[in-house]
């Protein structure tokens, strides 16, 4: 009897990260899976906090599931947070209702040294991605992540959020060892971490670099560059053929020189990159991701169809991954995200 071949099914998203350009290119938002929808507002409702919500693998899985039910998004990313390595690092995490993360004691006062690491704070990451694996339809692309090592930092040394980063980069200046042996840890674990994200189950992950806009040129090329090209090169040795966005939000008129030696196979941009200029100095060929203004979705109307069609031209030559310069904004309206699918796969 002769045996027959299925061809697995066609994921147009991941396609489009490993270089095929699309005539209408896939779509997902970043914090798709979140606050603006009914849903998530329930289900959190229920848990009594963020973490309680990200550490209970069914709860996460559904989650990360309801933007792919109610809208049909290309692709799904996992409903975690950035600050989970350092958690598991042995910092204490907390999520205060208005206040944002609090991670305690901050490393402005105490020495990584004295953590006690913690690594089976992830291992609900982990079911949680091979729960999600095994019900998301198949041509949905599964998207994990983890925080770049620069944006970790700040909040590990610090202990919670800021404007500019300032107690951080001055930690960095005034101690480059002991800052540096905070990056090499995070750098470590966060390749572990990933692959563990792609054996349960994810098909390409991203990093999410939200402070990278604060450094200066040199800074960049220590704290962002090199720990995100040593992320790159761990995470591909052991997983040949993992798919890898970089997203350093703010960078700029630094991009270039990210995609060029970072080694990630796709580009996220942000909200302030014009696109134009983005596409006319990435290396030919490289997939990109972006990069709508959030307001512009939560605007909508005139805002929001000038706002699509300029990132639609602008890519319209190269792989693209059409998303966000952002997070989705709480209080977007169901009604946009509707429209802007509607308007992104009009293409044909």
């Amino acid at each position: 009897m002769a045996s027959h071949t299925v061809a697995p099914p066609y994921k147009p998203l991941l396609a489009t990260l490993k270089g095929d350009r699309q005539s209408v290119p896939p779509l997902w938002l970043m914090r798709q899976a979140g606050r603006y929808l009914p849903e998530y507002r329930e289900l959190r409702a229920t848990k009594g906090g963020f973490l309680a919500l990200a550490t209970d693998p069914e709860a996460a899985a559904e989650v990360t599931l309801q933007p792919i039910r109610r809208f049909g998004f290309d692709g799904a990313i996992l409903f975690s947070d950035i600050l989970m390595v350092p958690w598991a690092l042995g910092q204490d995490l907390s999520f205060g209702a208005g206040e944002g993360p609090r991670l305690v004691p901050p490393l402005v006062d105490v020495a990584l040294s004295t953590l006690e690491r913690v690594p089976g704070r992830l291992e609900p990451v982990y079911q949680t991605v091979a729960r999600v694996a095994g019900l998301l339809p198949p041509e949905t692309t599964f998207l994990g992540f983890a925080g770049s090592p620069w944006t970790v930092a700040t909040y590990m040394v610090a202990g919670q959020g800021s404007r500019d980063q300032h107690e951080t980069r001055q930690f960095a200046y005034d101690d480059g060892r002991a800052f540096g042996a905070i990056i090499d840890a995070i750098v470590e674990l966060t390749i572990e971490y990933l692959v563990k994200q792609i054996e349960a189950g994810v098909e390409a992950v991203q990093l999410f670099d939200s402070w990278a806009g604060s450094l200066s040129p040199a800074q960049f090329e220590r704290w962002v560059i090199e720990p995100n090209a040593r992320i790159v090169a761990g995470v591909k040795a052991r997983c040949p053929d993992a798919i890898v966005i970089g997203f350093p939000k703010g960078a700029g008129g630094k991009l270039p020189v990210y995609a060029d030696a970072t080694g990630v196979d796709a580009i996220g941009l942000d909200e302030t990159v014009d696109p134009v200029w983005a596409d006319s100095v990435l290396p030919a060929g490289m997939p990109v991701q972006g990069n709508l203004d959030p307001l512009a979705l939560m605007a909508g109307g005139a805002a929001l169809d000038q706002g699509i069609d300029r990132v639609l031209a602008a890519f319209s030559d190269r792989p693209h991954v059409f998303n966000l310069g952002h997070g989705i904004g709480q209080h977007t309206p169901i009604a946009h995200v509707e429209a802007l699918i509607a308007r992104v796969r009009a293409q044909v």
